[in-house]
């Protein structure tokens, strides 16, 4: 009897969370399923940064986008990109009331973690052919040896030219590896911590071991090698020094768990947050407020250069639109919002030790709100306001978008940064807002098919509000 009389308030004032299908119908969970599909395809396509804004712009340009020129007369519904060095893109469909009126802005990176080439990568020894390699971002250095991996990237030559290099990632292809110490001989090395057990330096990439017959000088597995390269692509060993190569794993993205509830695959972090940033504003026709999508580079390695989210590159595109409206840029900026759309790391029952249960984003509960990253003492974090919180709360609410809070793991266990600081750094009211990962920085990641369709949906909330 004491249950049904206060069932009311307990129902009003409790929070209850509940998992992502028992709150959604079969018409959802068909489109749910069915979204998936495109982002394998993309995640397939764009492995790398460079890739990402490849398939971009042909999507962006499919869709009506055009390519932005300084000066260049804009009006309400018009559509615009600018490639930034082919490394990071930004697009825009300008909305009904002007800029001084603030902008939707949803930031990604297309980043990831990975092996990049030295620029003096290739050798011989013991008759073997490698690659020398330079991690790029946070990784397990264990989790890299011993599975296929393929070459992605591009060669800059001396007069200009920019040949593309993909190898390992048609069937016909060969894969690379990188080997590991054989569990026979292994006792010292089982002795050491993970992060010792596999080194920087003995991230070396497998290549070939045979030499060409009748040639009798130094190196002959490198040359071969060499030789193999040039006749492919054409260039030298000295074009290394020129080049952006990069070790990727050689695999599709695949359904995962025996109800396909999940995709597994490399780069999840942050492509499946830059997938449902873009695909929902290349859908926008005339939004109110103009609707901006950012896909950065280096967040991985904090966000630096001319492709991260600190450079400038950002300033004088919404500065280009401005002036276009005879708006002030830092106007348009303490009007604007911005969801910073990175992963949040899903709750692992096999690791729970290293989480806050109660306040730890999991897989199906849809999209994971952030109000605050960083480490320790929220070091490095933009920590949102309660105003702006409340804001989002109520606009995912009312478009019926399944969303959870969280934060990364139990205080003092770690942490970790998105662009959100940088984009506040601006006057921009921003907030975290991402897909729950498991297994987030290894060559395969997991994430739930729910979460990237809410992810959408709260992005497409976003721009049109």
């Amino acid at each position: 009897m004491g249950e049904k009389k206060y069932e009311a308030q307990r129902k009003a004032l409790l929070a209850s969370p509940k998992n992502g299908y028992d709150r959604v119908d079969e018409a959802t969970r068909k489109a749910i399923f069915d979204y998936a599909e495109d982002y394998k395809r993309f995640l397939d396509a764009a492995k790398t940064e460079r890739e990402a804004v490849t398939d971009a712009i042909c999507r962006a340009e499919a869709a009506g986008f055009r390519a932005w020129e300084r000066g260049m007369a804009l009006q309400p519904g018009d559509k615009v990109y600018v490639n930034n060095r082919g490394k990071a893109i930004m697009l825009a469909v300008i909305g009904e009331n002007d800029l001084s009126h603030g902008a939707n802005i949803c930031a990604a990176h297309i980043d990831n973690p990975r092996l990049d080439l030295k620029p003096n990568p290739l050798y011989e020894d013991g008759e073997l052919a490698y690659f020398k390699t330079h991690y790029y971002g946070g990784i397990k250095k264990y989790q890299w040896p011993t599975i296929p991996l393929a070459l992605h990237g591009v060669v800059a030559l001396k007069d200009g030219t920019v040949i593309s290099v993909c190898i390992g990632e048609d069937e016909s292809d060969p894969v690379l590896v990188i080997t590991d110490l054989l569990i026979h001989l292994s006792g010292d090395q089982m002795k050491k911590t993970l992060a010792e057990g596999i080194t920087g330096e003995q991230l070396n990439v497998l290549l070939g071991s045979m030499p060409l017959p009748d040639d009798e000088e130094g190196d002959r597995v490198k040359f071969a090698v060499m030789l193999l390269l040039n006749e492919r692509y054409g260039f030298t060993e000295e074009d290394f020094l020129s080049a952006e190569l990069t070790m990727v794993p050689a695999q599709k993205a695949r359904d995962v768990g025996l109800d396909r509830s999940m995709v597994g695959a490399f780069g999840h972090d942050d492509r499946v947050c830059a997938y449902a940033a873009l695909e929902p504003v290349l859908r926008l026709e005339k939004p109110t407020r103009t609707a901006v999508c950012v896909l950065a580079d280096k967040e991985e390695i904090g966000s630096v250069g001319v492709s991260g989210m600190q450079s400038q590159a950002f300033e004088t595109f919404m500065d280009g639109l401005c002036q276009a409206q005879g708006v002030d840029l830092r106007v348009c900026f303490e009007n604007s919002w911005c969801l910073s759309t990175d992963v949040s790391n899903a709750f692992d029952p096999t690791f729970a030790e290293v989480s806050d249960k109660r306040n730890n984003t999991q897989l199906n509960y849809g999209l994971g709100l952030c109000k605050y990253t960083g480490s320790r003492g929220k070091s490095g974090a933009s920590d949102a306001a309660a105003e702006l919180v409340a804001r989002v709360r109520a606009l995912f609410d009312a478009n019926g978008v399944l969303w959870q809070m969280g934060e990364l793991g139990r205080v003092d266990q770690g942490g970790g940064g998105t662009v959100a600081a940088y984009m506040a750094n601006r006057n921009i009211d921003t907030i975290d807002a991402g897909v729950p990962v498991l297994s987030m920085h290894a060559p395969f990641e997991i994430i739930a098919k729910l979460d990237l369709y809410m992810a959408a949906r709260a992005n497409e909330a976003f721009y049109q509000v």
